[in-house]
Protein backbone atom coordinates (compact mmCIF):
# COMPACT_ATOMS: atom_id res chain seq x y z
CA UNK A 1 0.00 0.00 0.00
CA UNK A 2 1.11 3.43 -0.83
CA UNK A 3 0.54 6.59 1.03
CA UNK A 4 1.06 9.77 -0.98
CA UNK A 5 0.43 13.92 1.32
CA UNK A 6 -0.14 16.80 -0.51
CA UNK A 7 1.16 20.01 0.64
CA UNK A 8 -1.41 20.36 3.46
CA UNK A 9 -0.88 16.99 4.60
CA UNK A 10 -3.31 15.41 3.64
CA UNK A 11 -2.90 11.60 2.54
CA UNK A 12 -4.18 9.38 -0.37
CA UNK A 13 -4.21 5.96 -0.31
CA UNK A 14 -4.97 3.23 -3.05
CA UNK A 15 -7.08 1.34 -0.62
CA UNK A 16 -10.81 0.99 -2.48
CA UNK A 17 -13.34 1.17 0.28
CA UNK A 18 -16.68 -0.87 -0.80
CA UNK A 19 -19.32 -1.97 1.01
CA UNK A 20 -20.70 -5.58 0.82
CA UNK A 21 -24.24 -6.07 -0.44
CA UNK A 22 -25.68 -9.85 -0.16
CA UNK A 23 -26.77 -10.96 -3.09
CA UNK A 24 -28.77 -13.51 -5.35
CA UNK A 25 -27.38 -14.52 -8.57
CA UNK A 26 -28.68 -16.62 -10.96
CA UNK A 27 -25.95 -17.95 -13.22
CA UNK A 28 -26.63 -20.55 -16.29
CA UNK A 29 -25.99 -23.65 -14.63
CA UNK A 30 -27.05 -22.63 -10.97
CA UNK A 31 -27.45 -19.66 -8.02
CA UNK A 32 -24.82 -18.24 -6.03
CA UNK A 33 -25.60 -16.60 -2.65
CA UNK A 34 -23.17 -14.10 -1.08
CA UNK A 35 -21.98 -10.74 -0.97
CA UNK A 36 -20.87 -8.49 -3.80
CA UNK A 37 -18.97 -5.24 -2.93
CA UNK A 38 -19.53 -2.04 -4.29
CA UNK A 39 -17.64 0.81 -4.00
CA UNK A 40 -18.72 3.87 -1.67
CA UNK A 41 -20.89 6.69 -3.25
CA UNK A 42 -21.56 4.15 -6.35
CA UNK A 43 -24.69 2.22 -7.39
CA UNK A 44 -25.30 -1.63 -7.24
CA UNK A 45 -25.46 -1.51 -11.42
CA UNK A 46 -22.24 0.31 -11.79
CA UNK A 47 -19.96 -2.90 -9.68
CA UNK A 48 -21.97 -4.91 -12.70
CA UNK A 49 -20.95 -1.91 -15.65
CA UNK A 50 -17.19 -1.46 -14.81
CA UNK A 51 -15.81 -3.40 -17.62
CA UNK A 52 -14.22 -5.93 -15.29
CA UNK A 53 -14.45 -9.54 -16.68
CA UNK A 54 -15.53 -11.56 -13.46
CA UNK A 55 -17.86 -10.17 -10.19
CA UNK A 56 -16.14 -10.85 -6.88
CA UNK A 57 -18.48 -12.13 -4.32
CA UNK A 58 -17.66 -13.47 -0.66
CA UNK A 59 -19.14 -15.44 1.79
CA UNK A 60 -20.16 -17.49 -1.28
CA UNK A 61 -22.95 -20.65 -0.96
CA UNK A 62 -23.23 -22.09 -4.70
CA UNK A 63 -26.80 -24.01 -5.10
CA UNK A 64 -28.00 -26.13 -7.78
CA UNK A 65 -31.81 -26.24 -9.43
CA UNK A 66 -32.73 -28.96 -6.79
CA UNK A 67 -31.29 -26.01 -3.88
CA UNK A 68 -28.58 -28.59 -2.35
CA UNK A 69 -25.38 -27.33 -1.81
CA UNK A 70 -22.85 -27.92 -4.11
CA UNK A 71 -19.91 -25.59 -2.22
CA UNK A 72 -18.98 -22.95 0.15
CA UNK A 73 -16.43 -20.37 -0.59
CA UNK A 74 -14.62 -17.22 1.33
CA UNK A 75 -14.25 -15.90 -2.41
CA UNK A 76 -15.74 -16.47 -6.12
CA UNK A 77 -15.41 -14.79 -9.04
CA UNK A 78 -18.42 -14.94 -11.31
CA UNK A 79 -18.13 -14.53 -14.79
CA UNK A 80 -20.46 -11.47 -15.70
CA UNK A 81 -21.40 -13.00 -19.04
CA UNK A 82 -22.60 -16.20 -16.85
CA UNK A 83 -25.12 -13.51 -15.06
CA UNK A 84 -28.59 -14.63 -15.95
CA UNK A 85 -29.77 -11.65 -12.93
CA UNK A 86 -28.68 -11.00 -10.03
CA UNK A 87 -30.47 -9.40 -7.16
CA UNK A 88 -29.45 -7.89 -4.01
CA UNK A 89 -30.82 -8.92 -1.17
CA UNK A 90 -32.24 -6.73 1.93
CA UNK A 91 -30.40 -7.93 5.99
CA UNK A 92 -33.62 -9.50 7.01
CA UNK A 93 -34.05 -11.32 4.13
CA UNK A 94 -30.33 -12.13 3.16
CA UNK A 95 -30.62 -13.75 7.09
CA UNK A 96 -33.69 -15.62 6.43
CA UNK A 97 -32.30 -17.67 3.64
CA UNK A 98 -29.00 -18.70 5.17
CA UNK A 99 -31.12 -20.55 8.36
Amino acid sequence: MTIEYDEKGKYFTNVIHKIPIPSVIQTTSNLVRGFVHVRQNERYKDELENGEQFLAVTDAKVTDPAGNTIFSSSFLAVQKNQIVWIMPLSEEHARDSNS
